[in-house]
């Protein structure tokens, strides 16, 4: 790491008055937390790789056919919504296979929304700054063997088959003394952590797959913790308020560690300090310590100004789209600096040219990503009420569209109609679909819903994905075209992954 060259930026006065503005506004939004915060430590300082896309089919028909293979191995185990929530099991891979996560440092990332865009972002500065990074998200767009990456890209095929087969003995030998069978997450994240060791990396980001206390990521005792917004989802298991998924999610926080919070609901915000408190961690919060200063729309993303633990980073790049991105971006770079000591140990900000190298290097497949023109065609994986704002608020902004068409193909447990509604005042008229997950709901249970939202005259059902796009596609050429007519498939990342497909993505 160096130093900024003391010419850069803008006058440190001034970047501080606008950031006591933002401190005093943040303070007093949350007054309630007043007195949890009185007993928490947090951070504050004293001074101021090529992208990854989604990977194909193995064009080697042997290896494809291996793949297949333990793909279907795979799908004999519980699936990842079917949980008995305990890390026994995991734990016991761990310990058979030698306890691989521990060798390593780790960074954990928890939340609702925004785990695996802030994850790449992290990876991406990590890897600018010359080390060796593993990284582990759920769920994948297109392969399974996008969940675990090294150096900033999905392992290959031959890769991903030969770690399952040198686990597939130790799964099998904890399958035998167990009530339950591990399940197909905790399969793979035995192989993830295996997979790190044998690298070797430097540093693992792992996304968890649900939860936090829980969840099967739960072995590693990672230096930093990250806990992007959270909302409601998985309310079934997770609970029903923020607070009680908050409880749940501040599981990964561990002794002595530093916990990267974005803003949160306040009686989220409450559970996760407290624990802070408990175990001795270090807090930064956004829009205190850390944040979002300025953002502006560009071409193909935005321009950002960013404040750091160590202070301010100007003219950021990034090639995403939406306010959530700029705020996942704010996050990654606090658990970066965090994880280099900053605000800690030292006060010095991270090099400024290194970060931008970093941000402009950001990809993350199916969020807000164009994969056509003319009409235009976007994917977006949001799934849930919050996840669907977002989009909805990044579409307005970011793309000119006068006819924008749906195509939303959901899960059954999700909150349906809230997504559906968020996108209302944005779409024109919507095709509801269904992917070919078990878990999709039928698409004339989800017709249903939406023709209460949006009246019957501005819904079409097409059952099949591909008959969805085309009718999409034609509703959005109906203005001509030069017209603003665009598409958004959304409601899945399960839809938004096939829809990648079919549009000859991967």
């Amino acid at each position: 790491m160096s130093e900024r060259p003391d010419s850069a930026g803008p006058d440190p006065d001034d970047t501080f008055d606008e950031f006591a503005e933002l401190v005093e506004e943040e303070t007093r939004r949350d007054p309630d937390l007043a007195v949890i915060e009185a007993g928490s430590r947090t951070l504050r300082t004293q001074g101021g790789p090529p992208q990854a896309d989604v990977p194909a089919r193995p064009a080697d028909p042997e290896v494809d056919t291996a793949l297949r293979e333990v793909e279907a191995e795979l799908a004999t185990r519980w699936g990842e919504t079917k949980l008995e929530p305990s890390v026994d099991r995991i734990a016991a891979l761990m310990d058979v296979l030698g306890e691989p996560q521990r060798s390593y440092p780790s960074i954990h990332i928890t939340g609702t929304n925004g785990k695996t865009s802030t994850a790449r972002m992290i990876e991406a500065l990590l890897g600018a700054f010359d080390l060796r990074t593993g990284r582990y998200t759920s769920p994948h767009v297109q392969s399974v063997t996008e969940r675990i990456s090294l150096d900033g890209a999905p392992v290959s095929a031959e890769r991903f088959i030969e770690t399952y087969q040198d686990v597939k003995p130790y799964v099998e030998m904890v399958d035998a003394a167990q009530e339950y069978r591990l399940s197909f997450f905790e399969v793979l994240t035995g192989m993830a952590y295996a997979a790190f060791a044998d690298a070797p990396v430097d540093v693992a980001v792992v996304e968890v797959g649900m939860g936090g206390t829980w969840d099967a990521t739960n072995v590693i005792d990672a230096g930093v913790a990250v806990v992007t917004p959270i909302d409601l989802d998985h309310t079934d298991r997770l609970g029903t308020t923020p607070a009680e998924i908050a409880t749940e999610k501040a599981g990964i926080v561990k002794q002595d560690a530093t916990v990267i919070m974005a803003q949160q609901p306040v009686d989220a915000a409450q559970v996760l300090l407290k624990k802070a408190v408990e175990v001795g961690a270090t807090v930064a919060r956004e829009g205190l310590e850390f944040g979002v200063l300025d953002r502006q729309v560009a071409v193909g993303g935005q321009l950002m100004t960013l404040r750091g633990l160590g202070g301010e980073y100007t003219e950021v790049y990034l090639p995403l789209h939406g306010a959530h991105q700029a705020h996942n971006a704010a996050v990654a770079l606090a658990a970066v600096e965090a994880f280099f000591g900053v605000g800690s140990r030292h006060a010095r900000p991270l090099d400024i040219d290194t970060v931008r190298k970093a941000f402009a290097s950001v990809a993350s497949p199916g969020r807000m990503e164009v994969v056509r023109r003319s009409p235009t065609v976007v994917l977006d994986a949001a799934h849930n009420p919050a996840g669907a704002r977002a989009a909805a608020d990044t579409i307005g902004e970011a793309f000119q569209f006068s006819n924008l068409i749906g195509v939303v193909g959901a899960s059954a447990d999700k909150n349906v109609r809230e997504l559906l509604e968020a996108f209302e005042p944005v779409f024109a008229e919507v095709v509801v679909t269904q992917n070919s997950s078990h878990r999709a709901m039928d698409a004339d249970a989800l017709a249903a819903i939406a023709v209460e939202v949006f009246g019957e005259e501005r819904v079409q059902v097409e059952p099949r994905l591909p008959d969805a796009l085309e009718a999409a596609i034609t509703l959005a050429e109906e203005e001509g075209e030069f017209a603003g007519g665009g598409v958004l498939v959304t409601g899945s990342v399960i839809t938004v992954g096939e829809a990648r497909l079919l549009l000859g993505k991967g």
